[in-house]
């Protein structure tokens, strides 16, 4: 759940992604004075983990049954098209926010507005607005009520390993993306100790050596990886994956190499999009000084 990198600050020697981690978490144990600002960012990050946790279980739920598990009770045909546009919000909110002038909103949405520490909070903001998406889309789906496949006995264990190593994929790469930054917690740790929100720099560690979008590969495993098969999983998986294949090499990409320049324009020139060795390296991924 990568936020625009609005009010961005970046260190002069990134650390490695686990150590800034502990840094920004350390950092809590002894603020800077002032009361109502510690509240007010305690209490919006506080919503950010909460919205953000519920959406993760509403995921693992709703993928683990097939989609079949939703809430929705739109009577058919007409749940069609609202499960559809279900599935049409996350991916366009997520686009607009983070590519167009439309994520300019987001300091305006956080406690204080962009007056006060809403640049601060963006990507707390951008979290809590993400998981919104994402409970909504699990949550309120209207299930089909047709299962094709069920998976059972050996074949069940088979896929539950997969789906669990799919997870632990996903985890790995919003690690070496930026844990702070992909949870929300940049933000509303950033506010409590007063001061601009360290914004990571370019990933180039850990599974960002293999491929360039590894967190969209993950996703896109965990939507395929699942022991019930239903034409609402079907739509699901195919809908997102297809956004997950073509928007960051439009859209993210287009926006990294406005931000890093050179530097992205040779990391991708090294190391593939989606593929591990779809493309053989000219040179070995050096990191500039900057990425610790």
């Amino acid at each position: 759940m990568t936020p625009p990198d609005t009010a961005r600050t970046r260190p002069p020697q990134d650390p490695h992604p686990v150590w800034r981690l502990v840094a920004l978490v350390a950092g809590l144990l002894d603020p800077p004075p002032g009361r109502p600002r510690i509240l007010a960012a305690w209490a919006w990050g506080i919503l950010c983990h909460l919205v953000f946790a519920a959406a993760i279980l509403a995921m693992v739920v709703g993928l683990w049954s097939g989609m079949t598990a939703g809430i929705g009770a739109v009577p058919w045909p007409w749940a069609a098209l609202a499960n559809l546009a279900l599935l049409v919000q996350f991916p366009f909110l997520h686009s607009l926010l983070l590519n167009t002038r439309a994520g300019r909103v987001l300091p305006h949405l956080a406690p204080g507005g962009a007056r006060g520490h809403g640049r601060t909070l963006v990507s707390t903001t951008y979290t809590i607005i993400a998981s919104l998406q994402l409970l909504a889309l699990f949550t309120l789906w209207t299930p089909s009520g047709i299962v094709w496949w069920r998976a059972e006995g050996t074949a069940l264990w088979i896929v539950a390993a997969l789906h669990g190593a799919s997870w632990l994929f996903l985890m790995k790469s919003n690690l070496d993306a930026g844990a702070e930054l992909q949870s929300g917690a940049l933000g509303w740790m950033s506010m409590v100790q007063d001061r601009a929100a360290p914004w990571p720099d370019m990933p180039v560690r850990g599974l960002f050596r293999v491929i360039r979008q590894p967190i969209y590969v993950g996703f896109s495993l965990v939507l395929w990886t699942v022991p019930v098969w239903t034409p609402d999983q079907l739509l699901l998986a195919a809908g997102l994956t297809a956004y997950n294949l073509i928007a960051p090499g439009a859209l993210k990409e287009r926006r990294y190499r406005a931000r890093f320049g050179d530097r992205f324009a040779r990391y991708q020139a090294r190391v593939p999009y989606i593929l591990p060795g779809a493309r053989p390296s000219r040179a070995p991924l050096t990191e500039d000084p900057a990425d610790g």
